[in-house]
């Protein structure tokens, strides 16, 4: 007996494209930057093979760099020249992500997104002013209400700078309704917010936080981010978001939360973004650099099962490297 249902048929190279469930674009990709107030020279990130730390001067020619490979659209990050408990150089006019995207607004046709949290802006490394003693007690956390109003500030400077879209990710209850509040008082109705709807508490971002100077000083994030464990509260907190006006909703890490990815494109009607965060892009060049890995199919292969899973929209640090094949 032969088979009558043959899938073998719809998978020779003609018909092959035709019948392609997914796709990928360098237009579906938004690439990380880095910008250094305290350096006059491109950095490298050890821990994140291929990326720097740009000083401000050098902001424009990073992103042209970006765009040069077909990739539209950037997300900044800072490293400030001072820090303090309250993270004030994350909300101020001069600060390093507002004097970055001024320069890139004004020279560029980049769609500018600011990463909106704290953590590289305090001593301490949270994403928030934390309570009193939390140093020396580790059930102490951040202060959520006051964490918002520097929230709020700072992504506000950033809209007054020339963003196109504010990206809060400290994980405050009522970040977004905050944020979409001051903005729209502020005159940025037109300012786009992605929020970090789903962001776990995961062992993924170490690359990051080297490349961000974002480390926590003490203690760690569990009592804010996401429990790993835990599926059904990302639909809780997508929707808590999408009903205080988040336009695009995140889910971070990527890969390791394709279900949730993948919850989030059933249940909402808006965008849904995806972090391919600096742990996967370590771990796979780590083992292309061993010989173990095609470095650019595997890193292909990851970002397709993001758009598989139903993202509209990555974050990663492939982006420029793939751009090319896509």
């Amino acid at each position: 007996m032969y088979p009558t249902d043959r899938p073998r048929r719809l998978r020779s190279d003609g018909i092959r494209p035709l019948v392609s469930e997914s796709s990928l674009s360098a237009s579906d990709l938004v690439a990380p930057v880095f910008v250094d107030a305290t350096t006059d020279e491109r950095v490298p990130i050890e821990s994140m093979p291929g990326h720097e730390r740009v000083p401000v001067e050098e902001a424009v020619a990073r992103v042209e760099e970006v765009r040069d490979t077909g990739v539209e659209a950037v997300i900044l990050f800072g490293i400030p020249e001072t820090k303090d408990p309250e993270g004030t150089r994350a909300y101020a006019a001069d600060g390093v992500v507002q004097r970055a995207i001024r320069r890139i607004s004004e020279s560029t046709d980049a769609y500018v997104i600011g990463d909106v949290c704290l953590c590289e802006y305090t001593d301490h490394g949270h994403c928030g002013v934390i309570e009193e003693d939390a140093e020396t007690d580790p059930t102490l956390t951040v202060r959520n209400d006051e964490t918002l109003e520097l929230l709020a500030e700072t992504a506000v400077s950033q809209a007054d700078a020339g963003a196109d879209m504010v990206a809060p990710s400290a994980m405050a209850d009522g970040q977004v309704g905050a944020i979409r509040s001051a903005l729209d008082d502020a005159g940025h109705e037109d300012v786009a917010l992605m929020s970090y709807a789903a962001k776990y508490e995961s062992a993924f971002y170490g690359p990051f936080r080297d490349a961000a100077d974002g480390a926590p000083a003490f203690g760690d994030r569990r009592h804010y981010q996401m429990d790993p464990a835990n599926r059904r509260e990302a639909l809780r907190e997508a929707r808590l978001d999408a009903e205080a006006g988040a336009d695009v909703l995140m889910v971070k890490p990527g890969l390791p939360y394709l279900d949730v990815v993948s919850d989030l494109r059933r249940e909402f009607d808006r965008p849904i973004a995806a972090y391919n965060v600096s742990g996967e892009y370590a771990m796979l060049h780590a083992a292309a650099e061993k010989g173990w890995l095609d470095l650019e199919a595997v890193a292909y292969e990851s970002l397709l099962s993001l758009k598989r899973a139903g993202a509209d929209l990555i974050v990663t640090y492939f982006a420029e490297d793939l751009a090319d094949r896509l």
